[in-house]
């Protein structure tokens, strides 16, 4: 193809953008292995680098999300900090609503002046209800207006079946995801806030003088895991969003609705080290997927067209020698 502009080529180049669409052949030469079934309402895992598809059964089905909720409020808590909005130091105040929410929390009242660090360590590892709060308050005033920034960073991120209410996850009509939304939340926090991200790998926190464990499972009977999230209500059974990384290899799993704590570590664990046996994530050298386009009326006859981020792609294991890769690009952004 020969693109027809005036523009420098450098120019050019900058402006192009350029996507990839990737053709696996072996996926087509082998099958594509048969993925578990677990016992459990809904269920997805991804590959947080390519963003692939590993496994999935009912994954845009509209569930409770119980405390899965908290990713979120943790995400935008995450980018608070990362563009200056917040400071882990900051004094927070804890409010009536914060402190009589009940169910898991961090034994916060009135009197207490936690840190935004403090609540933070206190949602991702041991769950904390009034520290939800307490932190949505502190940052917008108010949970409801809180959730609507959650809300917004979900279309954002592309999760199509999901609608918060809450920032909790506290059972609540009109609140609600998906397993396939709580995966792709999963690997936007791996991807988007590595250093935060560390968090979730986190065992116990001690806030005032009380330790207490986090309920992920899969940090203590799975090598690979690092996070993320667990949930429960009567609603929503116990669920889990599990990460895990081997090699270049990183999964996230979210399984919805399974019977019991251990169950849903196990049924996690099954669907993690599923694709761990059969599949590998690759990043293909730059000579494989740049290619050369022809200029016309340009200070140089040809451009080269390369991916503006890095690209993966996780096909079946034994698959990896038959990859070859097709560009396409849209001409109109130039």
């Amino acid at each position: 193809m020969t693109i027809r502009t005036g523009k420098p080529a450098k120019q050019l180049l900058h402006a192009l953008a350029v996507l990839l669409l990737m053709m696996p052949l072996a996926v087509h030469a082998a099958a594509w292995p048969e993925s578990p079934r677990l016992d459990a309402k809904a269920w997805a895992m991804i590959d947080a680098r390519s963003g692939q598809i590993i496994a999935s059964h009912n994954a845009d089905e509209q569930l409770p999300p119980a405390s899965l909720t908290k990713m979120m409020t943790l995400y935008l808590a995450f980018e608070a900090l990362k563009q200056g909005r917040l400071s882990l130091d900051t004094p927070v105040s804890v409010s009536q609503k914060a402190w009589k929410i009940g169910g898991s929390t961090m034994f916060l009242d009135p009197r207490m002046h936690p840190t935004v660090g403090q609540l933070i360590h206190g949602i991702a590892t041991y769950s904390g209800n009034d520290a939800c709060i307490a932190l949505a308050e502190h940052m917008e005033g108010s949970e409801s207006t809180f959730a609507e920034r959650m809300n917004a960073k979900a279309r954002e991120l592309g999760m199509l079946h999901s609608h918060f209410v809450n920032a909790t996850g506290f059972p609540t009509e009109g609140h609600y995801s998906s397993a396939g939304d709580m995966a792709i939340l999963g690997a936007a926090l791996w991807r988007d806030f590595p250093e935060r991200y560390k968090l979730f790998d986190e065992r116990d926190f001690t806030y005032d003088g009380r330790t207490q464990p986090n309920r992920n499972r899969l940090l203590w009977t799975m090598s690979e895991a690092d996070g993320i999230k667990t949930g429960h209500t009567q609603e929503a059974g116990y669920c889990l969003v599990g990460s895990a990384e081997k090699a270049n290899t990183r999964f996230v799993a979210a399984v919805f609705g399974t019977k019991s704590d251990r169950a849903r570590a196990q049924e996690t664990r099954t669907l993690l080290r599923f694709g761990f046996n059969h599949f590998v994530t690759k990043r293909p050298a730059e000579r494989e997927i740049r290619r050369q386009v022809e200029v016309f009326e340009g200070t140089e006859d040809h451009v080269w067209l390369r991916p503006a981020s890095d690209v993966w792609v996780t096909v079946p294991k034994g698959s990896e020698s038959s990859l070859s890769f097709r560009l396409r690009y849209d001409l109109r952004k130039s």
